[in-house]
């Protein structure tokens, strides 16, 4: 290829990674709050630092209802790669970002939120490694880590309470990534600290991660989440009906065999190509040593007849696993589009915006509003299989 052939290509890869439509005018940064009080219930970072949150007050018709945010930001599951996340700002405090902006459903535009944009909006900043989930310490005399997401999850809570959030009328609890699968594992705890009168619900944001073997027929994920499980000592912590029906307790970290024990409504947002899971359980490195998957991991369009034929097989498994909850819950929801992504609740892109993605021309923002208030009997959907849904914004890293 000539020069001109390649400064072609460049730009047409920008272009290609680029946003469909620009929301800067719109930035919204909300500062830190640190939990003061978090010693005195043994909550820490894995650095010892100070749990966090960033608060955005509602107004108006919202003033008494919260929307809660988990980070995501992936896990650690052993001392080499914990120490290392401790000395980053996914295990302290000290090296976070000190403002936050809040955009897609956390943005206070009515224009670009519409049914959560004047609620109290809260970010819990993600510093733990095992989802808000763990109980533990490790200290060898020279290493010390925390970790203590369970107890970061209670202190913020007790927190925000007398803040306001004991007195709420509408909650929503939701979160992305590894934080979508921390709203799986605290959906019912949480209802548990607000008022029996209040509307609680829950809300996972590329957060069911599959049970899922990888292309060499090693179940590398679900190894992984043994290893989390015992280091942070997270079991304890697990559904205790989920753990008391399964031979290997720890399993119940992974939503599809916590989903069926969880009674507080459920509304599960996914990729059906969910591009952490493409990339890091049905492909991860160690299975593809040679890198015959690198240019479709890339590309979609660039993926063989092969390839593509096991991505729709990991579809297929996606939908199998949510089978039951898609046909008996009857106060479920779910948005299981076609597109190469992870995360779409805070890009205001995806969320909701002029070209956002659609199932049957609804956007992820309408389809969560419908079913949180109840405005639609229509609250599940599912998109036909890669490639025939061309609004999609594809966002591989």
């Amino acid at each position: 290829m000539n020069l001109n052939g390649v400064v072609v290509a460049l730009v047409l890869a920008l272009l290609a990674c680029a946003p469909r439509r620009s929301y800067s005018q719109q930035r919204l940064a909300v500062p830190m709050t640190l939990v003061r009080n978090a010693p005195a219930l043994g909550a820490f970072c894995l650095d010892g630092s100070l749990p966090a949150y960033h608060l955005h007050r509602g107004f108006g018709t919202g003033a008494n209802n919260w929307l809660l945010q988990f980070e995501g930001g992936g896990w650690c599951n052993d001392i080499a790669s914990c120490a290392e996340r401790a000395e980053s700002r996914r295990g302290s405090t000290r090296l976070m970002t000190k403002l936050e902006i809040f955009s897609g459903i956390l943005s206070n535009n009515a224009s670009l939120n519409p049914d959560f944009y004047n609620w109290n909006r809260v970010k819990l900043r993600y510093c733990d490694g095992a989802s808000f989930a763990g109980d533990a310490t490790f200290d060898n005399g020279t290493s010390l880590l925390y970790f203590r997401g369970q107890k970061i999850w209670e202190a913020i809570i007790l927190d925000l309470l007398p803040k306001g959030l004991g007195h709420a009328h509408k909650a929503l609890l939701s979160g992305c990534s590894a934080g979508g699968l921390a709203s799986f594992l605290h959906c019912d705890n949480f209802t548990n600290y607000l008022p029996e009168n209040a509307s609680v619900k829950c809300l996972s944001d590329a957060g069911f991660f599959l049970d899922e073997r990888d292309i060499s027929l090693n179940s590398s994920m679900r190894l992984f989440y043994k290893n989390l499980v015992s280091l942070q000592g997270v079991e304890k912590n697990l559904d205790r009906n989920c753990t008391n029906s399964l031979k290997l307790p720890y399993l119940c970290f992974f939503p599809q065999y916590a989903l069926k024990y969880i009674t507080t409504p459920f509304f599960i947002l996914n990729s059906a190509y969910d591009v952490f899971q493409f990339h890091h359980i049905l492909v991860p490195p160690s299975a593809d040593l040679h890198g015959q998957w690198n240019h479709c991991k890339l590309n979609p369009a660039a993926c063989d007849a092969n390839q593509i034929e096991t991505l729709q097989g990991f579809r297929r498994d996606m939908l199998l696993a949510l089978r039951v909850f898609f046909t008996n819950s009857r106060r479920g929801g779910m948005y299981i589009n076609s597109c190469f992504a992870h995360c779409q609740s805070e890009s205001q892109d995806t969320w909701f915006g002029e070209d956002s993605p659609r199932i049957h021309n609804k956007t992820i923002a309408e389809t969560v509003g419908d079913w949180y208030f109840s405005r639609s009997v229509r609250t599940k959907e599912i998109d036909c299989a890669y490639p025939c849904d061309s609004s999609c914004h594809n966002l591989i890293p």
